[in-house]
C-alpha cells in the first residue's frame, strides 16, 4: 500500500493494499476504504464512513464529517459512497442524523465538483453531476442520472427527479421533474459601454465615440443582431478602428449569440 508519510490513519480504519494515500491526509478509526481508491492529498475522511472501489478523491475533500446540524450530539451516524466516483477539490459530505435516518449516501459513477457541498440525511443516485459550488441542504435526494448546474443551492427535503438537468445559478425551493430542464430565468442586459474601465486603460476619446456609436446600432436601433453588425461593418468601411472591428467579428463569431 502506497501511504505518503505525512498521512495519519488511525488504527482500525480498513486501507486495502491496492490504495494510495496521498500527503497529510487523515484516515478515521471507523473508515472503510474499498479497492483502487486515491486519496491525492489533504483529504479528511471521518466517522462511520464506508468507501466503495475505484474512487478517486481530490484535496482538501472532508467526507463523513459531523452533520451541520444543532439538533446533532455525536451519534455514530454513517455515511456511505459507492465505486467509481470522482470527489474533486474542497467537496464537504456530511453523514446523517438521527432524525433523518442517521445515513447519507452517494452512489456509484458521479462526478462531484469542487466546493460542493452535500448535507446530512441526502441521497444521491447513479452518475449524478454536481456541478461546481452545488450546495445541497440536508434530506436531498438527487435521484440517478440527474445534474445540479454549477451554484446551485437546493432547499433541504428536496426530490430532483432522475435525468433532469438544473442550469447553473438556480435555486431550488421544491422538486424537480424528472427528465426536465429547469432554469432561473435569464435575463440578461449589457448595459452599454465600459467607459470608466476602458478610460483607465487608456482608451482614447475617438475610441470611445466610435465603441458607443457601433452599441447604439446593437442596442438602441430597431435592427436586429443581423442588420446591426452589418451596419457596425459599415462604419468600418469608414474609418472606425481595430477596436470596433474586434468587437464585430466577436458577433459575427458568437455561435452561442450575444447578450444585449
Amino acid at each position: 500500500m502506497s501511504i505518503h508519510p505525512t498521512a495519519i490513519v488511525a488504527a482500525g480504519a480498513i486501507t486495502p493494499e491496492s490504495c494510495t494515500v496521498g500527503p497529510y491526509c487523515t484516515i478515521g478509526a471507523n473508515v472503510v476504504l474499498g479497492e483502487d481508491c486515491e486519496l491525492v492529498s489533504h483529504v479528511v475522511l471521518d466517522g462511520h464512513l464506508t468507501i466503495g472501489n475505484r474512487n478517486r478523491i481530490y484535496s482538501f475533500a472532508c467526507l463523513g464529517i459531523s452533520p451541520q446540524d444543532l439538533k446533532y450530539a455525536g451519534e455514530p451516524t454513517r455515511l456511505t459512497i459507492g465505486d467509481d466516483n470522482t470527489i474533486r477539490e474542497y467537496v464537504t459530505i456530511s453523514r446523517g442524523t438521527n432524525g433523518g435516518g442517521g445515513l447519507t449516501t452517494v452512489g456509484n459513477g458521479c462526478l462531484i465538483m469542487a466546493y460542493t457541498h452535500i448535507g446530512h440525511d441526502s441521497h444521491i443516485g447513479n452518475g449524478c453531476i454536481l456541478a461546481n459550488s452545488a450546495t445541497l441542504a440536508g434530506h436531498v435526494i438527487v435521484e440517478d442520472y440527474a445534474v445540479v448546474g454549477a451554484l446551485c443551492p437546493v432547499h433541504q427535503f428536496c426530490r430532483i427527479g432522475k435525468y433532469s438537468y438544473i442550469g447553473g445559478g438556480t435555486t431550488i425551493t421544491q422538486n424537480v421533474l424528472p427528465y426536465s430542464l429547469t432554469s432561473i430565468e435569464r435575463n440578461n442586459h449589457a448595459y452599454g459601454l465600459n467607459k470608466v474601465g476602458l478610460e483607465r486603460r487608456g482608451f482614447t476619446p475617438e475610441q470611445l465615440k466610435e465603441l458607443r456609436a457601433a452599441y447604439r446600432l446593437l442596442q438602441a436601433s430597431k435592427l436586429n443582431t443581423t442588420q446591426a453588425l452589418e451596419a457596425i461593418r459599415e462604419t468600418i468601411t469608414k474609418g472606425a478602428g481595430e477596436h470596433v472591428a474586434y468587437l464585430a467579428d466577436f458577433i459575427a463569431n458568437s455561435d452561442r449569440g450575444i447578450i444585449k
